[in-house]
C-alpha cells in the first residue's frame, strides 16, 4: 500500500493531474477535449498526461505514431487509485 500512497500523493499534489484523471474517469478523451472540459490549458493537459503516463496511470489508446486525434484513457491502476482518492475525500 506504500507504493499506492506515493502515487496518491503524486496525483493530488497537482491540480492538473487531478483534473486530467477526473475527466478520464468519465471515459477516453483527446487532450483538447480534456482541456475544454476541465477549462485548463492544452500545455498543462499535455504535461499532466505525460507524467501520468510515465507512471502507468493513463494510457494512449491509439498508435504511438499518431500526432492528431491522440485518445487517452485511464488504466485500471489509475482508476483504482482515483477511487481511493475519492473515497477518502482527498480532493474536492
Amino acid at each position: 500500500m506504500t507504493d499506492d500512497w506515493d502515487e496518491i500523493g503524486f496525483i493530488i499534489s497537482s491540480k492538473y493531474r487531478i483534473s486530467v484523471l477526473n475527466r478520464l474517469v468519465e471515459g477516453p478523451a483527446t487532450p483538447s477535449k480534456i482541456s475544454e472540459d476541465e477549462d485548463i490549458s492544452i500545455a498543462s493537459v499535455s504535461h499532466a498526461l505525460k507524467q501520468l503516463r510515465e507512471r502507468d496511470l493513463v494510457e494512449l489508446l491509439v498508435d504511438e505514431d499518431r500526432r492528431k486525434g491522440r485518445v487517452y484513457g485511464i488504466t485500471e491502476r489509475g482508476e483504482r487509485l482515483w477511487t481511493e482518492i475519492q473515497n477518502r475525500e482527498l480532493v474536492d
